[in-house]
């Protein structure tokens, strides 16, 4: 069945694939799922997901873009060489469980975002409201990862 068909029918989110992997149908093409991705990271971002293909967990920490990944990909389902603003095909959005939408100042998301993608917008009577500048945001998932509140999530570029 293609993948997009199953996600419509079954609902389920896309997994999220390591930095620089080819469109979902072409990365399922090509990855041998040999694990040399997964072992390459430095950070322990990268787990085998399902059909034992890799996939990276934001929540773990931030993507620093050191192309381990990408250059040990041998069937080329990872796309070495490209901008780390190239490596994912999403970007950052700040959900309604922010504390900033319970009267809680926290900026502990524009703190940990290294690109300065995230603003924050006064608001009258209570806290500044995270924004995500989606332009400059590499979707590398450090400020999904030190959210206290899990309030980040990942959304298609």
């Amino acid at each position: 069945m293609d993948f997009t068909r199953r996600r419509l029918l079954t609902g389920s989110k896309p997994p999220v694939r390591p930095p620089w992997a080819m469109p979902e149908a072409r990365f399922l093409d090509l990855c041998t799922a040999c694990g040399d991705c997964i072992r390459a990271c430095p950070h322990g971002l990268l787990r085998h997901g399902a059909g034992r293909y890799p996939v990276i967990e934001p929540a773990r920490g931030g993507c620093d873009f050191c192309g381990n990944c990408a250059a040990r990909c041998r069937p080329g389902a990872l796309r070495a060489g490209l901008a780390a603003a190239d490596a994912f095909a999403w970007r950052a959005r700040p959900g309604t469980a922010c504390l900033a939408h319970r009267a809680v100042e926290c900026r502990v998301c524009g703190e940990a975002c290294a690109a300065g993608a995230i603003r924050f917008a006064r608001q009258a009577g209570g806290p500044a409201r995270p924004r995500v500048e989606p332009a400059e945001c590499t979707g590398c998932g450090q400020c999904l990862a030190s959210c206290p509140a899990n309030a980040i999530e990942l959304e298609a570029a």
